[in-house]
């Protein structure tokens, strides 16, 4: 199976009035997204996900849904990662046996002050469990919510003792010289940042793409970047998918995109989030949508509808 690179959206999780699982829009919000919105592939159940909002059952179930509906699952990866060991087990056992191109698997997040080795050995666990043989694991460095970070250490060491099961990192620290760092030592590990503005380094830095919240908005500019990084249409489709960014990010992010996706797509249910997580309020939305009246957000049909 090919590897993931490229455009990926983090998609959101659409959500019925009941707050279970929206899995007809869900499959159908991928659809698009490998299609006309303009992405390569698609992590599905990461943190714009809300993952760690449903039990295991929510999880497989969401899983088995997007399995059974003729996706590509070759151009998608879903996030397994949970606190207890046999959460994360199930998850990404899942995932393999279902046929996702790979499962990104977060640190355990509750027990903070994890030094390196305790660390590669609780990802050896995970895989020990679900089993080797076809597991494609990304690991998932996203320290401002864990609190737990993937150190260079513990990567070390898990490349080491797994080539070809470790296949890359997502990394959403912010933190691009932390991407480039582990781009240039650890040669064929593929390292994903999580903004758009990395799309036109990806040559350079030696970036495998990026996943981003905010790709099921940017999408098919975000694709232009990357198809075009040393070009000037490339830059300029870069800042424009990075103007939607920064908008979408001076709001909570995923009631930001969810209410996005509402615009776009004139379906209200997509702003429903999972406690504690709460929708913009409407005064917030009304911001939201002015300022990106303002970006290249205008032009996505049908915004133009409902400004």
């Amino acid at each position: 199976m090919k590897r993931l690179h490229g455009v990926i959206a983090a998609t959101p999780t659409p959500l019925n009035a009941d707050m279970s699982i929206d899995a007809e829009r869900l499959i159908g919000h991928c659809r698009w997204l490998l299609g006309d919105g303009g992405c390569d592939g698609i992590n599905l159940l990461g943190t714009t996900g809300e993952a760690t909002s449903f039990s295991v059952e929510q999880r497989i179930a969401a899983m088995r849904a997007v399995a059974a509906s003729g996706l590509p699952l070759d151009r998608m990866m879903v996030g397994t990662g949970a606190s207890a060991l046999s959460d994360a087990v199930a998850l990404t056992s899942a995932a393999r046996e279902l046929g996702f191109n790979g499962a990104l698997l977060l640190p355990p997040f509750y027990y903070k002050g994890i030094d390196a080795e305790s660390l590669a050995d609780y990802v050896g666990e995970v895989i020990g469990w679900a089993g080797q043989s076809g597991l494609k694991l990304y690991l998932y460095h996203i320290p401002q919510n864990t609190g737990v970070p993937y150190p260079t250490e513990a990567l070390a060491k898990l490349l080491e003792r797994y080539p070809g099961t470790i296949a890359g990192l997502k990394d959403s620290s912010g933190d691009l010289a932390f991407s480039r760092a582990l781009a240039e030592k650890f040669l064929g590990f593929d390292v994903f940042p999580s903004s758009e503005g990395s799309l036109t380094e990806w040559k350079s830095s030696g970036f495998a793409g990026c996943i981003s919240a905010t790709t099921n908005i940017t999408g098919r500019l975000s694709q232009i970047a990357w198809s075009e990084p040393e070009s000037q249409r490339g830059r300029e489709a870069a800042a424009a998918a990075m103007a939607i960014r920064t908008v979408l990010g001076s709001f909570p992010l995923m009631a930001s995109v969810k209410a996005a996706l509402t615009a776009m797509t004139d379906e209200p249910g997509w702003e429903r989030l999972m406690p504690p997580l709460r929708v913009l309020s409407p005064d917030e939305r009304q911001q939201l949508l002015d300022r990106l009246e303002a970006t290249e957000f205008a032009n996505f049909e049908p915004f133009a509808d409902v400004r």
